[in-house]
């Protein structure tokens, strides 16, 4: 009898922030996303497979349009649930809208090193397809000439 070992979907190896390669190793060297120091400290390859997480130099300049989607979906979400919840009022000057601006504020910076390391986790979900037989076939060489080992990290 063989164990199969269940792999997560493509939404939870992005949200556990999970290799796209394999879906098993973790693509950051700390867990917890509010380890100050180490909040986008990645791994050079994944622990499991050895997928590496910078593929060429300046590779994750894209994340900051990924964040961005992000952070409006974030907003659009809570300003509807605020509106559902709690309502607004044009009409007598309640300072509604004011109330939820801030709290959006507060939670929006107290939740950007998740969404830094999320955006992250998406982008390179992106550009490295999941590949259920890892461990059969070599991790593809020729994408990865542009790297300068040098030049790495400096985003």
């Amino acid at each position: 009898m063989s164990e199969h070992k269940k792999l997560p979907s493509y939404l939870g190896a992005v949200l556990t922030n999970r290799c796209p390669r394999c879906r098993e190793g973790r693509i950051f060297e700390a867990s917890n996303p509010y380890a100050f120091g180490k909040i986008l400290k990645m791994n050079d390859q994944c622990p499991v497979c050895g997928q590496p997480t910078e593929i060429e130099v300046g590779f994750y300049y894209g994340t900051a349009y990924v964040s961005y989607a992000l952070t409006v979906a974030f907003s659009v979400a809570t300003f509807i649930a605020w509106w559902v919840l709690i309502g607004f009022s044009l009409e007598d000057g309640d300072l509604r809208v004011l109330y939820w601006g801030i709290l959006n504020a507060v939670l929006m910076i107290v939740l950007q090193p998740v969404f830094m390391r999320l955006s992250r986790s998406i982008w390179l979900s992106w550009f490295v397809k999941f590949e259920p037989r890892w461990k059969e076939k070599e991790i593809d060489k020729s994408t990865l000439e542009r790297i300068v080992n040098e030049h790495k990290g400096g985003w």
